[in-house]
């Protein structure tokens, strides 16, 4: 097998400014320089004609470089900002809806550099970055192959199932149908070489180069999170009802194994309301700085965690996040956890509406401005008046799906001396991993 390439998609706006370093060949030309292309009544409009789409192609792939204009990094995220990115490789501009997209034609090493700087600091130990260029392979190589299949065989995946008691959602990359990943955390953070690679993430790639982790003679789906919270969650409860067997229940722990049922509700919330013993839990500044970038840094608890919402708050909140008014917010109730005691449904009830919300993300992004850190919690009220809490408290587990890798949990085990492959069989049990090319 060759070493393919891949589409990310990074922009998406009614107007593209970019950059191109060095020469770049379109249409049969070269230019180099500052360019403008905007949408026009379903066209791109690039220096005074129509296209359907450009490629911006370089001469020299290791030297030529692109830059966008304005790219939103964190997108609905509490950290969201904009930044100019710089980019090797081509450039693809598309017609997506009443926007234009930008896309970065990368080959998947140069990618995987990228990827590793973006999601975490680059001076995570050498085991670590080992591990995660090996799950960040196997995961974009299964989304491809994923969504190949979709495209041969027609085959779609339900993504939201609508009663009048219950709306079941979940978000997954099968958004993207025009190329093959987005650049932010809804696949992996992907941000070119904004950031400054250094040797150790170069080496990580090398030692690994062409390896993925495998089970039944698959690509393995390697999902991965900021913190698991101390348990890991099963694919099943987050995203399609499919049960992989590398994404099981599990401890993160190697010297307390037992690990009690999280999907009862009694166990769940004297789970959630302790600490217990954990890789990822930890509060040691040079590991979480290993691993999380100077935005991630602005969390900083993360393995328990609480928020607190007024009635007024919690109300315009949900009512804002869901378009769905329910009155007064009188209670919060657990349907349903999966096995890190994550939520997969919450029954919302309100003074003119009662409604059961899932899966995870759903949850998360009903109950906050941005997102939740987890759907791991339980909840208190306060202050009630005539049925009516004043006030919410929500406590609450990990960050993230908790699906997988625990890149904290990882960080840990990296320092304590773990090798990449004890890292990543301890999260994605009874996988393999073999190398696809050279």
């Amino acid at each position: 097998m060759k070493e393919p390439k891949v589409e990310v998609g990074i922009l998406f706006e009614p107007q593209i400014e970019f950059v191109l370093f060095g020469a770049y060949q379109v249409n049969g030309k070269e230019l180099t320089g500052k360019q403008v292309a905007t949408f026009n009544d379903g066209k791109i409009l690039w220096k005074g004609r129509l296209y359907d789409e450009l490629l911006f192609a370089p001469t020299n792939e290791q030297t030529d470089a692109f830059e966008l204009l304005d790219v939103t990094i964190g997108l609905n995220f509490h950290w969201e900002r904009k930044e100019d990115q710089r980019f090797q490789g081509a450039l693809k501009i598309i017609v997506e809806g009443q926007k234009l997209t930008g896309i970065n034609v990368i080959a998947i090493e140069d990618y995987l550099t990228s990827v590793i700087s973006s999601e975490m600091s680059a001076t995570a130990s050498l085991e670590l970055l080992k591990a995660h260029a090996v799950i960040s392979r196997s995961w974009l190589l299964a989304q491809i192959q994923k969504n190949k299949e979709i495209t041969d065989t027609h085959t779609t995946y339900s993504a939201c199932t609508e009663t009048k008691e219950e709306l079941i959602r979940w978000y997954d990359r099968e958004d993207h149908t025009r190329f093959d990943v987005c650049a932010d955390d809804h696949c992996q953070r992907y941000q070119g070489i904004t950031r400054a690679s250094t040797e150790i993430v170069r080496q990580a790639i090398a030692t690994t180069r062409g390896q993925v982790l495998s089970s039944d003679g698959k690509i393995c789906d390697a999902r991965f999170s900021k913190c698991c919270g101390g348990a890991f969650e099963e694919f099943e409860y987050c995203w399609e009802n499919i049960k992989y067997p590398y994404l099981a229940k599990q401890r993160d722990s190697k010297t307390t194994t037992e690990l009690p049922d999280l999907r009862r509700e009694a166990e769940a919330d004297k789970w959630i309301r302790t600490s217990p013993e954990a890789f990822c839990n930890t509060k040691d500044k040079k590991i979480l700085s290993q691993v999380l970038n100077n935005y991630d840094q602005e969390t900083t608890d993360f393995y328990r965690w609480k928020v607190s919402y007024t009635q007024e708050e919690l109300t315009e909140l949900i009512l804002k996040r869901s378009g769905i008014n329910y009155g007064q917010i009188l209670d919060l109730i657990p349907i349903e956890r999966g096995t890190s005691g994550r939520l997969v449904k919450l029954k919302i009830i309100g003074s003119k509406r009662i409604l059961i919300i899932g899966k995870e993300l759903e949850i998360r992004r009903t109950l906050s401005a941005s997102h939740l850190y987890s759907s791991a919690f339980v909840v208190d009220k306060s202050e009630i008046i005539n049925g009516v809490p004043k006030i919410f408290t929500l406590i609450g587990a990990g960050w993230g799906h908790g699906v997988g890798l625990c890149q904290i949990g990882a960080a840990v085990m990296g320092e304590e001396g773990y090798a990449y492959d004890e890292i990543l069989l301890h999260y994605y049990i009874g996988a393999a991993i073999e190398k696809l090319y050279e």
